[in-house]
C-alpha cells in the first residue's frame, strides 16, 4: 500500500502546536517551582507572624503614635474601677462653707404655675465649689524712710518684703508665674494671657522674664544647696536629653536623688560636664544607663539600667534571627530577670542562701560573656557585659539601690514636656535660669512641699529681717 505524501502546510502546524505544547509545558513547570517558593515564603511569614503575634515587630523605642494601629498589642481589660468590696471609699473630703444662698421655689420651672401658695415638700442641701471672680490689680505705694544709722555710720532705709529689688512686680505674681512656667511648663505668651484674662493683670513677657531672672539670683543659695545635697547623696541617678537654646542644640543634664534634684543645661554632652558637676570622684553609687561619659567618674559603686539592656536585646531580636544570637538573648534575659526576682525576694530570704544566689548570678554573667561567638551582635554585648560586669548587679549587694534609671528618666521628664511646648530658651542666661529655678521647684515638689507658700514666707523673711535662704528637709519638719 503507498502511503500519499503528507502537505508541507499539515507538517508545519503539526510543528507548531508541538512546540506550544512544549513551551506549555516549560511554562507549567516554571509556575510549579514559583509556586513552591511562594508557598515556602508564605509558610515563612506565617511562623514569623505566629512569633510576633503577641508582640508588634516594632522597636520598642519607636513612639506609639508611629506603630501603625493593626500592630499594637491589644489591652487586656483592666481591674474594675474603684476599691475592692469591703473597703473604704476614697473622696474628696468636706470642705466648710463660707457662702450661703437660698432658693425658693415661687414657680414651676417646667410649666410656670405658681407655687407661692403651696406648702414646701422637702429640702435638701448641696455644696459647690468655685473660684472666687476676678478682682482688681493690687497696686501698692510704700513710702520707705530712711535714716542716718550711727553705728554702721552711713544711712539705711527700712526694708521691703513686697517685692524683690529692682522688681516693680510683687512676689505673688512672680512666684505664681515662675511655677507655671517652670513647674507646669507652661509658655510665657500663655502666661501673660492668663494673668491678663483671669486675674487682670497686665504683663509683657519681657517683664515676666526680667522678674524670673531676678527670682533666680535670689534663689541661688537654694540651688547652691541642692547641688551640695546630690554632690554628698548616697545614691545619685542621672540622666541626659536634648535642649535648644538660640535655635541651637544643648543638653540637658539631670542629676536626682528621690529627694533633690539638680539640672544643668550645657551645650557639651560629653565627660566634660560630668566632671564639673561630680568631680573626678563620687562617694556615692551612680546609677545610668550605658552612656560612655559617665565612665570618666569614679564612683564609691555604679549600677547600670538593666532596663535598657533588656530594651537593647528585644530591638536587636527584631532583625537578627539567628539561631546563636537568639540564645544569647535568651540566656541574658534569664539572667536579668533572676537578678529583679532576686531583688524582690531579698527580704524573705536567710543571709546565706541570699548571697548563695546572686554570686551564682555572677557565674552565670561571667559564663555568658565569657563565651565564643561568631555572631556580630553577641559578640558586641558579650563586650558590653564583661565590661560592666561589676556594675550591673551592684543593686544586690547595695541597700537602697535601683536596678533600673527609672527614677532619673521621670525625674527629667517634666523637662521633656517643657520642651515640646516652647522649644527651649532663647539665650545662655535664660538657659541658666531655667535649670536654677526648674531644680528648686522640683526638689521642692519631691520633698512634698507647697513651693509657692513656702517660697514666699522664705523671701518675705529675707527681704525684712536678712534671714538666709535654707532647703526644707520634708514637708512634715516645716509643718512642725
Amino acid at each position: 500500500m503507498v502511503m500519499s505524501p503528507i502537505d508541507p502546510a499539515v507538517m508545519a502546524l503539526v510543528d507548531e502546536l508541538r512546540n506550544k505544547v512544549e513551551a506549555l509545558e516549560r511554562e507549567k513547570a516554571e509556575l510549579r517551582r514559583e509556586n513552591e517558593e511562594l508557598r515556602a515564603k508564605v509558610a515563612q511569614l506565617e511562623a514569623r507572624l505566629a512569633k510576633y503575634e503577641k508582640k508588634p515587630p516594632t522597636d520598642p523605642n519607636t513612639p506609639s503614635g508611629m506603630t501603625p494601629p493593626y500592630l499594637k498589642r491589644k489591652k487586656k481589660k483592666g481591674k474594675k474601677p474603684g476599691r475592692k468590696k469591703g473597703h473604704k471609699g476614697t473622696r474628696r473630703p468636706p470642705v466648710e462653707p463660707n457662702n450661703f444662698e437660698q432658693h425658693n421655689l415661687d414657680t414651676c420651672p417646667e410649666c410656670g404655675t405658681n407655687l407661692t401658695s403651696e406648702p414646701t415638700v422637702s429640702t435638701r442641701t448641696r455644696i459647690t465649689e468655685d473660684i472666687a471672680p476676678k478682682e482688681e490689680t493690687e497696686v501698692t505705694s510704700h513710702d520707705i524712710e530712711s535714716k542716718w544709722c550711727p553705728n554702721c555710720k552711713k544711712r539705711v532705709e527700712a526694708r521691703v518684703d513686697a517685692a524683690l529689688p529692682r522688681c516693680t512686680l510683687g512676689l505673688r505674681v512672680v512666684l505664681l508665674s515662675a511655677w507655671m512656667h517652670y513647674a507646669l511648663g507652661t509658655s510665657a505668651q500663655a502666661i501673660v494671657k492668663y494673668l491678663s484674662r483671669v486675674h487682670g493683670f497686665p504683663v509683657s513677657v519681657g517683664g515676666l522674664t526680667h522678674a524670673w531672672r531676678l527670682l533666680s539670683e535670689a534663689l541661688a543659695p537654694m540651688n547652691e544647696a541642692i547641688f551640695r545635697e546630690i554632690l554628698h547623696s548616697g545614691v545619685l541617678y542621672a540622666d541626659e536629653t536634648g535642649w535648644r537654646v538660640a535655635g541651637k542644640t544643648f543638653w540637658l543634664w539631670c542629676f536626682t536623688t528621690k529627694q533633690a534634684a539638680y539640672y544643668v543645661i550645657d551645650r557639651s554632652r560629653g565627660s566634660p560636664v560630668v566632671l564639673r558637676v561630680l568631680g573626678e570622684v563620687f562617694d556615692g553609687v551612680l546609677v545610668t544607663d550605658f552612656y560612655a561619659a559617665y565612665n570618666f567618674v569614679c564612683a564609691a559603686a555604679k549600677q547600670k539600667c538593666l532596663a535598657h539592656l533588656l530594651r537593647e536585646l528585644e530591638k536587636v531580636s527584631l532583625r537578627n534571627q539567628s539561631e546563636e544570637w537568639l540564645a544569647f538573648a535568651a540566656k541574658t534575659k534569664r539572667l536579668v530577670k533572676d537578678a529583679l526576682r532576686l531583688g524582690l525576694e531579698r527580704r524573705n530570704i536567710g543571709d546565706s542562701e541570699y548571697d548563695r544566689r546572686w554570686k551564682r548570678l555572677y557565674d552565670r554573667l561571667s559564663k555568658i560573656h565569657g563565651g565564643e561567638y561568631s555572631d556580630k551582635d553577641c559578640k558586641r554585648l558579650a563586650r558590653r557585659l564583661e565590661k560592666y560586669r561589676f556594675e550591673l548587679l551592684t543593686f544586690l549587694e547595695r541597700d537602697n539601690v535601683d536596678a533600673t534609671n527609672n527614677h532619673g528618666e521621670r525625674t527629667i521628664r517634666p523637662a521633656v514636656l517643657m520642651r515640646k511646648n516652647y522649644y527651649g530658651n532663647r539665650s545662655e542666661r535664660g538657659a541658666e535660669v531655667q535649670a536654677s529655678l526648674m531644680s528648686i521647684f522640683r526638689t521642692l515638689e519631691m520633698r512634698g512641699v507647697d513651693s509657692l507658700e513656702y517660697l514666699e514666707r522664705a523671701l518675705r523673711l529675707n527681704l525684712a529681717r536678712g534671714e538666709r535662704l535654707t532647703l526644707p528637709a520634708t514637708a512634715e519638719k516645716i509643718a512642725a
